[in-house]
């Protein structure tokens, strides 16, 4: 692809839209290293993260949550170009244009995770989720001050490595408002091993970072402390 790219005009992808929104949570896919490609809802790593958004919805603390996705233009992050990064920040801006500025909830797989990360220091984003994250050394922790950030990566991933998810984690603690890890037991980078458990687990840390007195923690208190990432 050559010449200018197309708008990010269309970036958010509304799935509920309560009428008055306390909260919002963000879902954003995975994609490639590399790729020009347009980027669309019938690829599969769009398509990838329909049942974590179910499971997300039905497990939301209160009704008035506004749940999204993020429309990427294209398929790939592409060097320093980023390219997922300005279509998250556009899709945060026109989320504030529908609900005002709610407390946001980014949640991001693979590419998804690392588009989450780097667009977390945007003033509505309260906490970051990140499944199977891709993130290689050196990547941004300043602006996560005052953020609650999560990370499960899979015990088994071959794609992404879980040894940089716990590197960023431990640097994280120093900055963030609190940092968590947990290893998925045999978990794949797909979520497909044990898929219940990575939707069901996903949804319920998306309810506590929404409502951290209502809905209780699924992760163990070891999850939060610097030693062995526990294995759940």
């Amino acid at each position: 692809m050559t010449g200018t790219l197309p708008s990010p005009a269309g970036a958010l992808v509304p799935l509920l839209t309560p009428a008055r929104p306390r909260a919002a949570v963000l879902v954003l896919h995975g994609g490639r290293a590399s790729s020009t490609s347009p980027a669309r809802p019938r690829q599969l790593a769009a398509l990838r993260m329909r049942p974590v958004q179910r499971a997300i919805a039905a497990g939301l603390p209160y009704e008035d949550v506004l749940l999204a996705g993020v429309r990427y233009r294209l398929r790939g992050w592409n060097g320093t170009r980023a390219d997922p990064v300005p279509d998250t920040l556009a899709a945060l801006r026109h989320l504030a244009d529908l609900a005002g500025p709610v407390p946001t909830v980014l949640v991001g797989h693979s590419m998804g995770g690392r588009a989450a990360l780097h667009a977390a220091g945007h003033p509505q984003v309260r906490a970051v989720l990140a499944l199977a994250p891709w993130w290689p050394p050196g990547e941004p922790v300043r602006h996560m001050a005052g953020r609650r950030l999560v990370v499960l990566h899979g015990e088994r991933d071959r794609i992404t490595a879980p040894a940089d998810s716990a590197a960023y984690v431990h640097r994280a603690r120093g900055t963030a408002a609190r940092a968590a890890m947990a290893l998925v037991r045999d978990g794949d980078h797909a979520m497909l091993r044990r898929h219940r458990f990575w939707h069901d687990t996903a949804a319920a840390v998306v309810a506590h970072l929404l409502d951290p007195g209502g809905s209780p923690d699924p992760l163990p208190p070891e999850c939060y402390r610097t030693g062995p990432v526990p294995v759940l």
